[in-house]
């Protein structure tokens, strides 16, 4: 991993303009930003994106709140070589764990996307009196094992030839992601790089790859979080949902609606799975409406 100090030549100051921090975990350094002050907003995103999915939100909301958001190991600026057995999202969950505690963050409204979702409601089920509300975009949190949707395109990612793929064709940023747009101007040639930098070698998607055999593997773990939903069912809750996602669909969107007992939706049915990245502002209009609404209740 290359210093704090270096930005790699392909970020752009203008697109990301945010201090780069880094946590040191035993498995490796983990890159985050941390920007403004106020009460603490955390995005969490998922694969194969990384913080700077949530740059325009962050832009926008830091000089009223404090806006964290990490990459978890394996993606965007944070360490890259680590051992097989930290690429579960149990242990990015527990990772991002580590670094809110050592933050000491209370309060905290969480924004999670796609892997974001489980991984922060992790935190959110363990640690439910640090927890102010959330922010969900196209996510899950249970376990989709029965799902043929889901199983089919875990079992095509996790066999050989689909891991071939992604590692040594980057397909999950050059294909699949561009694919799961509803919006396709969001994804401009400079934004893709952005997207590509991070993955620039086979090496650099192995935490990637690995993600996709774990939609079933991780089956256990997300019953326990999903039994346990009644410590965030609770919380006032927004859900941004983009319609045209390949990934999640009106089925789990439905699943949130009747989950979230306070919670306030918002279904854009040309958007697709990049919610936050698609429509910005809008996203960036509910999200300031509903933290507004909860500093006034």
């Amino acid at each position: 991993m290359p210093a704090a100090s270096v930005r790699p030549s392909w970020l752009s100051s203008e697109l990301y303009p945010f201090e780069s921090r880094f946590f040191s975990t035993a498995a490796g350094s983990v890159h985050y930003i941390d920007e403004g002050e106020g009460k603490p907003l955390v995005f969490v995103h998922g694969n194969p994106s990384w913080s700077f999915e949530f740059r325009h939100i962050v832009k926008a909301l830091r000089n009223e709140y404090r806006c964290i958001a990490i990459d978890h190991l394996g993606f965007g600026l944070s360490g890259k070589d680590l051992a097989p057995e930290e690429w579960p999202p149990q242990r990015h969950a527990a990772r991002l764990g580590e670094l809110l505690r050592h933050l000491g963050l209370e309060r905290v409204t969480l924004v999670l996307a796609d892997w974001g979702g489980p991984i922060g409601l992790d935190f959110a089920v363990k640690h439910p009196d640090l927890i102010s509300g959330l922010v969900l975009f196209n996510t899950f949190a249970w376990p989709v094992n029965d799902d043929r949707h889901f199983r089919m395109f875990s079992r095509m990612m996790a066999s050989r030839p689909g891991q071939f793929l992604i590692r040594h064709g980057n397909i999950f940023v050059n294909f699949v992601l561009p694919g799961s747009v509803g919006v396709k101007k969001a994804l401009t040639p400079c934004v893709m790089k952005h997207y590509r930098g991070p993955m620039a070698t086979p090496a650099d998607r192995s935490a990637s790859a690995a993600l996709p055999r774990h939609i079933m593997a991780a089956g256990p773990w997300l019953d326990e979080i999903w039994r346990q939903r009644d410590r965030f069912a609770d919380k006032p809750a927004l859900v941004i949902w983009g319609g045209s996602d390949i990934a999640f669909r009106l089925k789990e969107f439905d699943v949130w609606k009747a989950a979230l007992r306070h919670g306030t939706f918002h279904y854009h049915k040309s958007v697709g799975h990049l919610v936050a990245e698609e429509i910005p502002d809008v996203s960036t209009g509910h999200i300031r409406d509903f933290l507004n609404t909860m500093s006034a209740s």
